[in-house]
């Protein structure tokens, strides 16, 4: 309602200076005389209130009041039997109150006009009861706004009212419609207990300070549309029965849903914030998408009745424990989020996190059978304490944190880890050994306790989820980190351990083709050494043929013999030595004997190699098929 021009009213008619105020008093007259109520005479005034009874309607629109005079006014309305005042249909449309404007408990039996009003003081309407619609259109509050235990029988309109100070709602009763579109809460905006039984409209509010709706109760929708959050926003314990939008919303501090129930909430968001989104504890009745963008979420202990897909930017994830029995999507969205109309979402006050990507903190807890991570990073993931992990569906490009590669120093010798995937809790557990090498990260949150005991069925789970969805290069990392697990373990016997430490040093767990085939060429050197040495004779044995001719003829019989091989005696390591030496051991790798001469110590190291060398040979086979099988 406009403030700059003539009211539509008949309006006061004091003597005014018509060059500064060519408007004048906007007081609407009362009736039977030319002025308002402010600018009635004492005796006139008197005699307008004593005129008045309780549940009249009254019009008063425009009108400057002081604490006095509302006081006149209330208290001429007021019931004698209860003390409390009724007001039938009240207009204070423009009105402006100097002083605090107190209608504490007081009963609007019509419809109560506010519509551009000014609080300058305190507007007291704790506990009032307005049986009709309430008009507070464009009103501005400069002292505090009090509407705890108000109850609103018809339409409560706010639209584009302004609150300076606090705006308490405390368990205020809004039985219809509650409009609060575009109102400006500079200060505190309490609405907590309140209960909305009909729509409840926030869209394009804003919230300068500290909105808190703890407990509150929406029962039907509850729209948040482009509302702007400038300090923390609290909806702690409130119940969603209808539709909860938050589409376009932006929260610049923390929004908490902590123990928040939404019942047919089909869609949150999309939304933006720059600090957290807390939904540890709440619950969702019904198929739900939640679109959101903030630096990090919580939802601990949340719980899923139904299905639900939570696609994400920049954040990072907590869902420890969270509760689910139907199939739920943790995705990364790369682009903005798209609304119907074509426009993206302003998350512009993200712009400072390096990359949208998301992230997860932790699965603690969670019954993993039901649920799938699509382009989520899992570096800082801990794992231990999922239920069901190996059925977990990894799809697009799950990224996990990896082994420091290069050579480090710790006296002798030194030491190299091959890059692999490596859970979080592996990091923290090595960084936390004594004489632990750099390059581990022991700074992982909640890691403290996993060790090789807990990790190991960790590393098989997922070697399982990778192999079930036919990765199985990625599946080799996880029987890797599986094994090294088990190999550092406390409960594994001393033999065992024995072997797993030998398969590790020859092969990597038969996952490293290159430590094997060094192995295999450091064998054959030796061989060929040996050979050269001791196992080649000092020349090819002459072989003898020897029989017998009968004196009548007949049949004659040879027997063949060969000289027993001689060692060495001269120069050992010539190049036909070396040549005959790599033939032997070229055979003992494919298990193939050479037939060569040999002494007896050269038999021995022959049978040696074609024992352990073939065997080497076959672990980096094995290695190579492991890293390119599908």
């Amino acid at each position: 309602m406009s403030t700059s021009g003539p009211p539509t009213w008949p309006q006061c008619e004091p003597s005014a200076d018509f060059a500064a105020d060519p408007v004048g008093c906007r007081g609407v007259r009362v009736p039977g005389h030319l002025v308002c109520l402010a600018h009635l005479t004492d005796a006139e005034r008197y005699a307008y209130l004593t005129s008045l009874t309780p549940g009249a309607n009254i019009d008063h629109q425009g009108t400057t009041f002081t604490g006095t005079l509302l006081f006149s006014l209330l208290n001429a309305l007021r019931d004698p039997e209860t003390g409390i005042a009724r007001l039938g249909n009240a207009k204070f449309n423009s009105a402006t109150f100097k002083e605090r404007a107190w209608f504490e408990s007081a009963i609007f039996e019509g419809d109560a006009w506010f519509e551009s009003a000014i609080f300058e003081g305190d507007a007291m309407f704790g506990s009032a009861i307005f049986e009709g619609d309430a008009w507070f259109e464009s009103a501005i509050f400069e002292g505090d706004a009090m509407f705890e235990s108000a109850t609103f029988e018809g339409d409560a309109m706010f639209e584009s009212a302004s609150f300076k100070n606090s705006a308490l709602f405390g368990s205020a009763i809004f039985e219809r419609t509650a409009s609060l579109m575009s109102a400006t809460f500079e200060a505190t905006a309490w609405f907590g207990l309140a209960s909305f039984k009909g729509n409840a409209w926030f869209g394009s509010a804003s919230f300068m300070g500290t909105a808190s709706f703890g407990s509150a109760t929406f029962e039907a929708t509850a729209w948040f549309g482009a509302a702007s959050f400038k300090g923390n926003a609290w909806f702690e314990s409130a119940s969603f029965k209808g539709n909860a939008s938050f589409e376009s919303a932006s929260f610049k501090g923390n929004a908490s849903f902590e123990s928040a129930t939404f019942v047919k909430a089909g869609r949150f968001g999309p939304l933006a914030c720059a600090g957290r989104i807390v939904l540890s504890g709440a619950e969702f009745g019904c198929p739900v998408t939640l679109l959101i963008a903030a630096r990090r979420l919580e939802c601990r202990r949340t719980r899923w009745s139904a299905t639900a897909e939570i696609r994400l930017r920049y954040a990072t994830v907590d869902f420890a424990h969270a509760v689910f029995e139907y199939p739920l999507t943790i995705a990364a969205e790369p682009d903005p989020f798209v609304f119907t109309d074509g426009s993206e979402l302003a998350d512009a006050m993200l712009a400072g996190a390096p990359r949208p990507d998301v992230r997860l903190a932790s699965l603690r807890g969670v019954d993993a059978a039901h649920l799938v991570l699509a382009d989520v990073d899992l570096s800082g993931c801990l794992f231990t304490g999922t239920v069901h992990l190996d059925q977990l569906r990894l799809e697009g490009a799950c990224t996990f944190d990896t082994a420091p590669s290069f050579v480090r120093w710790r006296r002798w010798p030194p030491v190299r880890f091959t890059e692999r995937r490596v859970l979080a809790e592996e990091h923290h557990w090595r960084a936390s050994q004594p004489g632990a090498v750099q390059g581990w990260n022991v700074a992982v949150l909640g890691a403290g306790r996993a060790g090789p005991l807990q990790l190991a069925p960790v590393y098989r789970a997922l070697r399982k989820a990778f192999e079930d969805g036919k990765h199985e290069p990625g599946a080799a990392d996880f029987y890797y980190g599986e094994m090294e697990m088990r190999r550092h373990a406390d409960d594994i016997p001393r033999g065992e351990r024995g072997l797993l430490t030998a398969y590790w040093a020859l092969s990597g767990y038969g996952l490293r083709a290159s430590r094997a085939l060094a192995w295999l060429g450091a064998a054959m050197l030796v061989t060929i050494v040996l050979l050269m040495a001791f196992g080649l004779a000092q020349e090819n044995p002459n072989q003898t043929a020897t029989g017998t001719v009968p004196a009548g003829g007949g049949k004659v019989t040879f027997e063949i013999d060969k000289d027993d091989p001689q060692n060495p005696t001269g120069d050992r390591f010539t190049g036909e030595r070396f040549e005959k030496a790599l033939s032997v051991t070229l055979n003992s790798v494919v298990f193939r004997s050479s037939g060569q001469d040999l002494t007896t110590a050269g038999t021995y190291i022959e049978m040696t190699s074609r024992l352990t060398e073939p065997v080497l040979l076959g672990l980096a086979v094995l290695a190579v098929r492991n890293r390119v099988k599908r």
